[in-house]
């Protein structure tokens, strides 16, 4: 028996077969429209800065302020702003009740780079700054820097309200540093330092901050 298939039925083939490519395409458009685009990469960064070298920014260290470093925390009793031509830097005198009354203090400069150093009292003895090297404690110290700068106290730190202070500057190995400072043509006085490990100190401001 021979079959015939009518025009109609062809038309009627043609536009199922046009609504499913229709389909098709739009089903594709929306996938690829929905496809998140890759995020973009991060920003080259400074792995040195401020931000990573404590909890907090050192540079806005004040009176009143609370610092822990090393499992242990402390006070800031007072600060000294010091100036010399246009570079500045900041030395911050701590609460040292913990350690049988040795002073301890932080110093906070940038040259370029911020650098925090924690400072313990030394007793000075026989030792002069005028050396080109000096030895404590078996560690053998270089002198790097000597001159005079003006000062403003804030809080306590155990000089005027301001004033000039003669220094001189040593650096030893690994982040060690020597440092001799005489205020207003008074005894000198010395410490030694140690650079601030990278997120090994966290500050606490105060009420006032």
């Amino acid at each position: 028996m021979e079959v015939s298939v009518s025009g109609t039925a062809i038309v009627i083939l043609l536009a199922l077969i046009l609504v499913a490519l229709i389909v098709l395409i739009v089903v594709l458009l929306r996938r690829r429209s929905g496809t998140a685009a890759p995020p973009a990469p991060a920003a080259p960064r400074d792995p040195f800065a401020a931000e990573d070298q404590v909890a907090g920014d050192p540079r806005t260290l004040k009176a009143g302020d609370m610092v822990e470093y090393l499992g242990t925390r402390y006070f800031i009793r007072g600060s000294l702003r010091l100036k010399e031509g246009g570079y500045t830097w900041s030395e911050h005198l701590l609460d040292a009740d913990t350690i049988e009354g040795t002073k301890v203090w932080i110093s906070v400069e940038e040259d370029p780079d911020l650098e925090v150093v924690w400072w313990t009292e030394h007793d000075i003895g026989d030792l002069r700054p005028g050396e080109r090297t000096v030895v404590v404690d078996g560690v053998e110290y270089r002198r790097e820097e000597h001159g005079t700068a003006d000062y403003t106290s804030e809080g306590t730190t155990g000089v005027g309200v301001q004033g000039r202070v003669e220094y001189v500057d040593y650096e030893g190995p690994r982040g060690r540093y020597l440092s001799f400072e005489q205020y207003g043509g008074g005894q000198w006085e010395a410490g030694l330092g140690e650079r601030v490990p990278t997120g090994s100190m966290t500050i606490y401001p105060g009420s006032g901050g």
